[in-house]
């Protein structure tokens, strides 16, 4: 435990290093654009009167489609109350996760804020808030699978999602070369694989796979890794330094104020956030 409880901290003393270097001048373009004063990022959204969040509708328990059609979610509820702090409405607006980069870049959304897990390859292609969330990728598994580590999965089939991290992770781990990746377009396609018995487990956030298990009562349970150690951030296109600080200074004062703790313990029984 002491191991993995390390590894997060150092992941979030380097994940505040590189915020302040974030939302500042995450490239030489978004700081050039910032100097010329053509980021109108924040002036767009006043402007709009909205924001539109980016998000993968079937992610659990962040932000995900109920059984009313509605949009509901833990970042979801930190989004509306953003909103409703910088007098302006949320829109969510469902993306492929694969894709979801194009629509960034396309205006089509203002942000992505689903779960979004800080990666380099990332920090290429979007500007990264402060990270406001522990995470760490686990692999989920039947109790009775008889799988107990890692390497009981050599040999075995294991699904992914798409553009996640955990693709990323899973292609680059020491066990890549033993195992039969299946890529799917969600986590709930991966998860209902793994029911089927079609994959023997799904790499996944473990946020996300806690709160199936707990709230579907599966017959599962997590493998976890300290070398998949991750946090969670909110992306912007790049060049959107005024934006990513408004939401960011906006989070401060609901973390202040009490907000944060109270729409996290809604959703996890406590504050699990990391937003100072």
């Amino acid at each position: 435990m002491k191991g993995i409880f390390k590894r997060i901290a150092c992941a979030a003393m380097a994940a505040a290093m590189l915020f302040t270097v974030g939302c500042g001048s995450s490239s030489s373009s978004s700081s050039d654009s910032s100097k010329a004063g053509s980021d109108d990022s924040l002036k767009k959204v006043m402007d709009a009167g909205k924001l539109v969040l980016g998000l993968d509708a079937t992610f659990k328990p962040m932000g995900y489609t109920d059984e009313n059609d509605k949009i509901v979610g833990f970042d979801i509820d930190l989004a509306e109350e953003v909103c409703k702090r910088m007098g302006i409405k949320l829109e969510t607006y469902g993306v492929n996760w694969d894709t979801k980069e194009q629509d960034l870049n396309a205006g089509t959304i203002d942000c992505i804020w689903n779960g979004l897990s800080v990666s380099d390859e990332r920090k290429k292609q979007m500007l990264m808030s402060e990270p406001y969330m522990n995470n760490v990728m686990v692999f989920m598994v039947d109790k009775d699978s008889g799988i107990n580590s890692k390497d009981d999965l050599k040999g075995k089939k294991v699904a992914v999602q798409n553009g996640s991290t955990a693709q990323e992770l899973l292609k680059e781990s020491n066990i890549a070369g033993d195992i039969t990746i299946t890529e799917l377009a969600t986590n709930v396609e991966a998860m209902q694989q793994l029911d089927l018995k079609m994959v023997d487990a799904v790499f996944l956030d473990s946020v996300v796979a806690n709160y199936e298990i707990t709230s579907a009562n599966k017959n599962c349970k997590t493998i976890e890794d300290p070398d998949y150690a991750e946090e969670y951030a909110i992306g912007f296109k790049l060049g959107s330094n005024e934006l990513c600080k408004k939401i960011e200074e906006t989070l401060k004062e609901m973390k202040k104020d009490g907000k944060v703790a109270e729409i996290s313990k809604k959703w996890f029984g406590e504050d699990v956030t990391t937003i100072k």
